[in-house]
């Protein structure tokens, strides 16, 4: 199995394989419109534009397991994300990407990448992971913005930490560009 056999939901409930985005590197993100870090959007944003022209596609997740952060519907989601953040990427229904109802396509990236490659955690981050019983390394996504880099073969590059900003990985996306 590789990530192109997944399906997945459009926000207006059609589904779509991604072998749509084969030989293409890819961000695939869980977000939430509520949280402390839904500003990195715009840092989204910025990286997707400046390598959608070179074969480059950020898929977005928004997921609502988080604190409830992302309570509105997945159109409403996608609507927010235009307007305030002026967002051009793909975002799909919200799905829930831990537990027994996680997403099939989070699951197999889960099992693929189970621990941060690159993590930039302040403690501040850390000691709240701690009171809500999460931990930085493991299989589970920790918490809204966990970002998962695609390679054109569609194996994962990377997985990095929820504090990672987008600016901070535009180097890999421009590696994996080149391959």
């Amino acid at each position: 199995m590789t990530i192109y056999d997944f399906k997945v939901k459009n926000v207006d409930g059609t589904e779509e394989t991604l072998e749509k985005y084969r030989g293409k590197v890819l961000l695939i993100v869980n977000t939430a419109t509520r949280c402390g870090l839904t500003s990195q959007y715009e840092g989204l944003e910025k990286l997707y534009e400046k390598y959608r022209d070179k074969g480059f596609e950020i898929l977005d997740f928004p997921s609502n397991q988080f604190l409830k952060q992302a309570p509105e519907s997945s159109k409403e989601i996608a609507e927010f994300c235009q307007l305030r953040y002026g967002t051009k990427f793909k975002t799909f229904a919200k799905i829930d990407v831990n537990g027994k109802d996680a997403d099939p396509l989070y699951i197999y990236l889960k099992d693929k990448a189970s621990e941060e490659i690159k993590n930039r955690e302040t403690d501040s981050f850390k000691d709240k992971l701690e009171k809500l019983g999460q931990t930085l390394l493991g299989k589970e996504i920790k918490w809204n913005f966990t970002k998962f880099l695609i390679g054109k073969d569609g194996e994962i590059i990377g997985r990095f930490s929820p504090t990672v900003t987008p600016d901070e990985i535009d180097a890999e996306v421009a590696r994996a560009i080149l391959k």
